[in-house]
């Protein structure tokens, strides 16, 4: 199963290829997308992105985990969350989540196991 296209990116608004609705936030993994409501787990810019953030996009199996901070990189990423993904064995890469939909569409294009969450607004 291969993970799906990230179609467009707006401000505030993502589609995912072969999904009818449209996030502000999403999470992809092979074979599925959602909306990221950090409601669920108390997240905020800071301190930021948190383990429990990315528990259900790692359980899928993949083997990178792309993190979009949003267009201002107002979204932090602590040492802890990233240390939690690497022993998790997978290689995490954090950007701009400009550059991160195109890192994380490169590698759906070379057919990496990848998944993501993505900021899409500050």
């Amino acid at each position: 199963m291969s993970s799906p296209e990230i179609a467009s990116l707006s401000w505030g608004h993502m589609k995912v290829k072969g999904c009818s609705t449209s996030y502000k936030d999403c999470k992809v993994w092979p074979g599925g997308s959602r909306a990221w409501d950090w409601r669920e787990t108390g997240t905020s810019h800071y301190p930021g992105v948190q383990p429990a953030d990315l528990e259900d996009v790692l359980r899928t199996g993949v083997q990178t985990l792309v993190i979009g901070r949003g267009m201002n990189e107002a979204l932090q990423v602590p040492p802890t969350t990233l240390d939690y993904v690497n022993k998790q064995g997978v290689d995490v890469r954090v950007f701009q989540t400009e550059q991160a939909v195109k890192e994380y569409n490169a590698l759906v294009e070379q057919g990496a196991k990848v998944g993501g969450v993505f900021h899409s607004t500050c």
